[in-house]
């Protein structure tokens, strides 16, 4: 049986997502980042900070950029990070406390873009 895939009558690809009102990929960077590091980080941005700069989010997932995949204290550079809500937040260096970890967004599905 053969499929057939007609363009006209699917949907539009545009911008936004199915996962919820806005979920962004977060990076999180520090050299030789430890267990005690990322945590502090994590618990930042689930706790929130100044309302409109760095509103709490709910972490939903988090992937170690290793060839193994495996996050190992006092080595491991690079986190990325899913997190949902619509709140505000502002990238930057010593992310909320933590000293010598960036945060930076590198990605931002938004439902409902401006």
């Amino acid at each position: 049986m053969a499929v057939t895939y007609d363009v006209a009558t699917r949907a539009v690809a545009k911008a936004g997502n199915g996962l919820g009102p806005r979920t962004r990929i977060l990076l999180l960077a520090n050299t030789d980042m430890t267990q005690a590091e990322l945590d502090a980080s994590i618990l930042a941005l689930e706790a929130g900070g100044t309302k409109g700069v760095d509103d709490p989010v709910t972490v939903v997932g988090i992937s170690v950029l290793t060839e193994s995949g495996v996050f190992t204290t006092g080595t491991t550079d690079a986190v990325q990070v899913a997190v949902q809500g619509t709140g505000v937040l502002t990238a930057g260096d010593d992310y909320r406390g933590v000293t010598g970890t960036t945060m930076s967004v590198i990605a931002d599905f938004d439902q409902n873009p401006a």
